[in-house]
């Protein structure tokens, strides 16, 4: 009987969170998180195996959604002219962290958490703003390299958990390394060969597509790549991001097919992983102390982002989009998470740090989103796209 008050309650949050998003002019995400957690502390919402594993594939959904919204002009201009900015970027970023790591004597988690990147929630912001917001198109392209650098942080991170300095620990680093060399090069092999035969594409997926070929074809990729990373022992996003990649790459062309997928993906995989997110919240065990050690991380996070914004992107980007740049930049909900569930499994931090971690990964994920809304508006995006 509980399972089927799980299935109800799922169900209604999913259909009923956009009409509430739409009512009270906030992000979708953002009721969904809330609802989340409201269910969660009235036992509506509880840990069930199977929820759990489509809230998996709903953050793996959002991976590979990122890789299928990467502007590839836009990575031409950042490979061009931003080089050095990006690059800047990332030296001021991981810079100031370990400052402030020092300063006030924290442990390597806080030097890996305070620059980490997540695309997943500027998939979001993609979603309610659009492609052409040019903050938007930087942040994406940064974000592309932030999650890289990410995903090879917290996978180095675990594996020295895991296996401290010995033989296992660097051949799973070797072994990381290896993924994306070869990655790049069969990208590069698919490219020759589509180009000598283009055929190929249409036989893959056909243009006219009768039997739903490029669903299959698109989610045939995605779960075999995911499979493959966990062969390699190595993060399955980046499976799911490299299959989105893929198909942006060599089927940029198939609109429809991503018109699809997205609303497969941000219809049911991806509110059910927002839900499960805020239901894991114990509200009971939040703390004041805790309140504020989750505050300190999140002032830490965009601190960090918005030095490193301006100092790196002032005469490419004018203030105002600097601003929205910065706070975007500044919602690593998933691999916040990810992370301090890492550490805390291996009795790196104390149980009170983790819950600070967890909250501080809803605040920023909560509060930003809605200060992008009002920022949105109060620095005319708002009314000049209204035109």
């Amino acid at each position: 009987m509980e399972q089927i008050y799980l299935i109800i309650t799922i169900s209604a949050i999913i259909m009923f969170s956009p009409m509430i998003a739409n009512l009270i002019k906030t992000p979708a995400v953002v009721v969904e998180i809330f609802l989340g957690m409201f269910a969660g502390y009235f036992g509506l919402v509880f840990h069930f195996e199977i929820l759990k594993l489509l809230a998996e594939l709903g953050l793996l959904y959002l991976m590979f959604l990122a890789g299928l919204e990467v502007n590839l002009k836009l990575a031409n201009i950042v490979k061009k002219d931003l080089a050095i900015n990006v690059s800047l970027y990332f030296a001021f970023l991981y810079g100031l962290s370990a400052i402030i790591c020092f300063t006030f004597n924290l442990s390597i988690l806080y030097l890996l958490a305070f620059p980490i990147f997540s695309l997943g929630m500027l998939m979001v912001l993609i979603k309610e703003y659009g492609k052409e917001e040019k903050w938007l198109n930087i942040a994406l392209a940064v974000g592309v390299v932030g999650e890289v650098l990410s995903i090879l942080g917290l996978t180095i991170f675990s594996g020295w958990l895991e296996y401290g300095f010995g033989f296992d620990f660097f051949l799973s680093v070797l072994t990381l390394f290896s993924v994306l060399i070869a990655t790049l090069l069969i990208l590069k092999l698919f490219r020759t060969i589509f180009w000598w035969h283009p055929e190929l594409k249409t036989y893959i997926i056909p243009d006219v597509n009768r039997l739903d070929q490029d669903i299959r074809f698109a989610f045939a990729l995605f779960f075999i790549l995911i499979a493959l990373m966990i062969y390699l022992k190595i993060d399955v996003v980046l499976g799911a991001f490299i299959a989105g990649l893929f198909l942006k790459i060599f089927f940029h062309t198939k609109e429809e097919l991503f018109e699809k997928l997205s609303s497969i993906g941000f219809g049911f995989f991806i509110p059910i992983f927002f839900i499960y997110t805020g239901s894991t919240v114990d509200v009971n065990m939040i703390t004041k102390d805790i309140f504020l050690n989750a505050v300190y991380i999140v002032i830490g996070i965009v601190v960090v982002r918005a030095i490193a914004s301006f100092a790196t992107f002032y005469n490419y980007l004018h203030w105002k989009e600097n601003v929205l740049f910065a706070l975007s930049a500044s919602i690593p909900l998933t691999f916040l998470v990810a992370i301090s569930m890492i550490a805390f499994q291996h009795k790196l931090i104390t149980q009170d740090e983790y819950y600070a971690f967890i909250l501080a990964s809803m605040i920023d994920g909560l509060v930003l989103l809605i200060v992008i809304r009002k920022m949105y508006g109060w620095l005319g995006f708002a009314k000049k796209n209204n035109r």
